[in-house]
């Protein structure tokens, strides 16, 4: 396959964890390095093995069975994600920043890492079925996925400073609207 196709593939990939990325980032005033790069491995590294996974569930036909509820999955995981954060917004006011859950660790983090690496599960799929070398690609797209995630965090606090304290709310709304796109696509 062409590097350029791989390319195409991966940054189309990788546009949910660049908009969730931005949504964490509009939740938190400012995240560490060491989160940035947490959260940038985590979605580099889910894109990177779920392509892999889907690739060798389609060379196992597996394919057929998780196709028809995977973006429900995906949708359901960002929408509860979305909510909490929505929720959160108008909690987080009568408390501390230094209260807040962290949402590169712990569950939240590895449920955001699936919930974006869904498509790249079905990608995965029908590059078994175009018979490409999986290793390189998987790669690619994950190490696209952790780039597109370090700019979605740095973008993230320059909407931040234009939606002031409903930063967070905005960020819940980005995760839903991502989980309703990618029902409406598969539907």
């Amino acid at each position: 396959m062409n590097f350029f196709i791989i390319i195409a593939i991966a940054l189309a990939l990788a546009m949910d964890a660049f908009a969730v990325s931005v949504g964490i980032s509009l939740s938190l005033k400012r995240l560490t390095k060491r989160q940035t790069l947490r959260l940038a491995f985590f979605f580099g590294f889910f894109q990177s093995m779920m392509s892999l996974l889907g690739w060798f569930a389609a060379r196992n036909v597996i394919m057929k069975y998780i196709e028809l509820f995977d973006h429900w999955i995906a949708f359901s995981l960002l929408i509860a994600i979305g909510v909490k954060m929505i929720y959160e917004s108008f909690k987080r006011e009568k408390k501390s920043k230094k209260n807040m859950d962290d949402p590169t660790k712990g569950l939240f983090i590895f449920v955001l890492s699936i919930a974006t690496s869904i498509d790249a599960l079905v990608v995965g799929f029908s590059l078994a079925a175009l018979q490409v070398a999986i290793l390189y690609t998987s790669v690619v797209i994950g190490l696209v996925a952790f780039l597109m995630t370090i700019i979605g965090v740095k973008i993230g606090p320059l909407f931040g400073q234009m939606v002031g304290k409903r930063a967070e709310l905005l960020g819940g709304l980005i995760l839903i609207l991502i989980g309703v796109k990618i029902l409406l696509e598969h539907l």
